[in-house]
C-alpha cells in the first residue's frame, strides 16, 4: 500500500479565492483503501485578481501569457501561506486544476491557467496540473471530472450533486458512471447578491422573499445548451455571454429574479435526472443523491430541488460536513494527482464523451534545498 499527502488545488468560477484541501490518500490495487481531508482553507483572491481573471477572456495575447505565469507564482504564494499556517508534515506533491480561462471542446479547447513550473519552482513541490487537455484532444468534454472522486472517495449513492458555479450532476446506474453540467448555479445568483451590496444570497433569504418569473424562466430554458444529450459541459464564457444578460435586462426584482435562477436550476437538476434514469433504467423504491459545492449553503435553492427532483422519483438528498461541502473539489485535485502519478485514467469516456479513457496531468519536478 502506498500512501500519498498532497495538496488539491481548485479555483472555481465563482472567483471567490483557492480552495486547498491537505489529503492523505492510501493506494492500492488500483484503488483507495482509506483518505481524509487532514486541513483545508479557502484562500480568498484579492480584489486586483478577481479583476484579471474575470477580464482576462477578453485581453490580448501577451497579457494572457504573463497572467498564465504571474497566477502560477500567486498559488504558490497563497500555498506557501497554507503551509505556514497549517504546517503539513509531509507532502508529495501539488494537484492543481487552474483557473479555467476558455472552455470551448466542440473546438478541442478547455484552457486553465496558473503555470505548472512557477509553482513547482517556487514551492519545491512536485506539482501537477492541466487534468482536461488530453481528455479534450481526444474529443472529450474536458469534464466533469467530479465522477472521479464520486466512485474513488464517496461511493454508495446513486447520484451526485455539485453545486458551484456552474451546477454538475454524476450518476451510478446499472453499473454505469454518467455525467454532465445541468445549469448555470452560483455564477448566476452570487452576480444578482451584488446588485443588493452582497457577495451572495446567504441561505437563499433573498430569492425566499421573491416570486418567479414566467417568462423569464421560459427564456432560460430555451438555450440551446439543454436539450442536448449528456456528455456535456458549460463554458465560463457562454453562461457571461448567452445567460446573464438574459437575468439582468429581465423587468423585476432582485428578489424575483433569485427565486426564478433557483427554480430554474432545480428543473434542469430534476430533467437530467429524468433523463439519465430513462437511459438507465434503474428501479429502486428510493435513490441517494449527496451534494457539494457552496450552493448547498442556499437553503432556498436546496429545498426547490428537493421539490423538483422528488416529483421524478424518491431522491434522498444527503448533505455530508461542511468539509466535504466546501472541498470535494479540492479533495478530488489531489485523487486525480494519486491517479496521475499511478498511471490510471483520470478521465472517462463514458462521462466526458471522449475516444478513449486518458491518463491527465503535466508533472513538474519538485527540488527542496
Amino acid at each position: 500500500m502506498k500512501t500519498y499527502y498532497a495538496l488539491g488545488l481548485m479555483s472555481g468560477s465563482s472567483l471567490d479565492g483557492l480552495d486547498i484541501a491537505y489529503c492523505r490518500i492510501n493506494w492500492q490495487n488500483n484503488a483507495v483503501v482509506d483518505w481524509e481531508i487532514i486541513e483545508a482553507a479557502t484562500l480568498p483572491f484579492t480584489e486586483q485578481w478577481q479583476r484579471r481573471l474575470s477580464h482576462l477572456p477578453t485581453q490580448n495575447a501577451l497579457v494572457f501569457a504573463k497572467t498564465h505565469t504571474y497566477f502560477g507564482h500567486y498559488i504558490a504564494t497563497l500555498v506557501q501561506e497554507f503551509v505556514a499556517e497549517y504546517k503539513p508534515t509531509k507532502i508529495d506533491f501539488i494537484a492543481s486544476h487552474g483557473h479555467t480561462i476558455f472552455h470551448e471542446p466542440d473546438k478541442r479547447l478547455s484552457v486553465q491557467i496558473g503555470d505548472g513550473a512557477a509553482i513547482a519552482a517556487q514551492t519545491g513541490y512536485q506539482t501537477i496540473t492541466d487534468f482536461r487537455t488530453q481528455d479534450v484532444a481526444l474529443n472529450g468534454e474536458g469534464a466533469p471530472l467530479a465522477p472521479l472522486a464520486d466512485k474513488y472517495l464517496f461511493e454508495g449513492f446513486d447520484f451526485y450533486l455539485n453545486i458551484g458555479g456552474i451546477a454538475n450532476l454524476s450518476a451510478h446506474l446499472n453499473g454505469h458512471w454518467l455525467a454532465l453540467d445541468t445549469s448555470p448555479a452560483n455564477q448566476i445568483l452570487n452576480t444578482l447578491a451584488e446588485q443588493k451590496g452582497a457577495a451572495y444570497d446567504d441561505r437563499g433569504q433573498w430569492a425566499s422573499q421573491g416570486k418567479v418569473l414566467p417568462a423569464l424562466l421560459q427564456q432560460a430554458a430555451q438555450l440551446d445548451y439543454y436539450p442536448k444529450p449528456a456528455p456535456k459541459s458549460i463554458g465560463n464564457g457562454w453562461v457571461q455571454q448567452e445567460v446573464l444578460p438574459i437575468y439582468l435586462a429581465a423587468e423585476g426584482s432582485t428578489e424575483d429574479k433569485l427565486a426564478t435562477a433557483c427554480e430554474h436550476t432545480a428543473i434542469e437538476i430534476a430533467k437530467s435526472i429524468a433523463a439519465l434514469l430513462q437511459q438507465y433504467p434503474t428501479p429502486k423504491k428510493q435513490y441517494k443523491m449527496l451534494l457539494s459545492g457552496g450552493g448547498v449553503f442556499n437553503d432556498y435553492l436546496i429545498e426547490t430541488i428537493d421539490e423538483y427532483c422528488n416529483e421524478v422519483a424518491d431522491i434522498n438528498l444527503q448533505i455530508p460536513s461542511p468539509q466535504i461541502i466546501g472541498f470535494k473539489e479540492a479533495a478530488l485535485m489531489a485523487l486525480l494527482g494519486v491517479l496521475r502519478l499511478e498511471e490510471q485514467p483520470n478521465s472517462w469516456r463514458s462521462t466526458t464523451g471522449a475516444d478513449r479513457d486518458t491518463v491527465n496531468g503535466a508533472v513538474y519536478a519538485g527540488y527542496k534545498s
